[in-house]
């Protein structure tokens, strides 16, 4: 998979496999009653969750048998991420499943393609408004076909972030230090409520700044875009020796360019790294 040629292939699977999880995810909702349970007692998960994945999990076995997945809902396995040697799918079914139960129309599906732990391809499709951002390494980010660019946003004080919270509320406190500091010095907050849309919109420029604790499923193919729009991406604390940095979910910073660095003090000082 190292021309450009079968990774934009790549990227058009993704595109395709995203696009029909879309419709099935749309017309479970539509169409039924929302069944919901919980995982690991607080983290909601739908029907559609498990049937969305099972439908792209299942088609990416069956064109690409020696790939290994990673996904939300199945295959949760983190240590997938340390293994390099075999190319890696990082599949999020639906991405906002409290959106999607509640129903608010930011949900997204997930995916992204991994070689020696970089992501070549990502796709982020929101079926509820129609749009579809994607990526292949090296050739830039689309929206619907039309390139996007981060906001270039220039200072924090004139920026808009988004950041999330985790169902586990047990440890709180250094979230809430670095709320409080970056509401002090930012334009305002926004809580979208959707990790991969959060980064895209950093990628089209709704958005100037995104930072956040989440999994490589939320992340990995919205990462990409974000780069691929120009925007910078990269971690405010340390990513451990060895490790993926494309997949390491913890302490994630993306923004507009110049914004990059003040806002990284900014949280490191919160956080008490510094």
């Amino acid at each position: 998979m190292s021309d450009s040629t079968s990774l934009r292939d790549i990227t058009d699977f993704a595109e395709s496999l995203a696009l029909d999880a879309g419709v099935l995810i749309r017309r479970e909702r539509e169409t039924s009653t929302l069944r919901t349970d919980y995982k690991h007692q607080t983290e909601l998960v739908t029907h559609a969750d498990v049937m969305a994945d099972e439908f792209i999990t299942g088609a990416i076995r069956k064109r690409f048998p020696d790939h290994r997945i990673l996904s939300e809902e199945t295959m949760p396995d983190l240590s997938q991420a340390e293994e390099l040697d075999t190319p890696l799918w990082i599949v999020d079914p639906i991405d906002g499943t409290v959106n999607y139960a509640y129903g608010h129309p930011q949900v997204a599906v997930s995916i992204a393609y991994a070689e020696k732990g970089e992501v070549q391809a990502g796709v982020v499709h929101a079926p509820f408004p129609g749009e579809t951002f994607r990526a292949t390494k090296g050739e830039g980010a689309t929206l619907n076909g039309q390139p996007i660019r981060h906001s270039g946003a220039t200072e924090p004080r004139q920026s808009l972030f988004a950041t999330g919270f985790p169902y586990d509320k047990d440890n709180l406190e250094p979230l809430v230090r670095r709320l409080d500091a970056m509401i002090h010095q930012c334009r305002d907050l926004r809580r979208i409520g959707s990790a991969a849309l959060d980064i895209c919109w950093v990628a089209c420029g709704r958005l100037d700044v995104y930072y956040e604790n989440v999994s490589p499923w939320d992340f990995a193919a919205a990462r990409l875009i974000a780069k691929e729009a120009g925007a910078t991406a990269g971690h405010f604390g340390d990513v451990p020796e060895g490790y993926p940095a494309d997949l390491w979910g913890r302490d994630i910073l993306i923004s507009a360019p110049a914004v990059w660095e003040p806002v990284r003090s900014i949280l490191r000082s919160a956080s008490g790294y510094d």
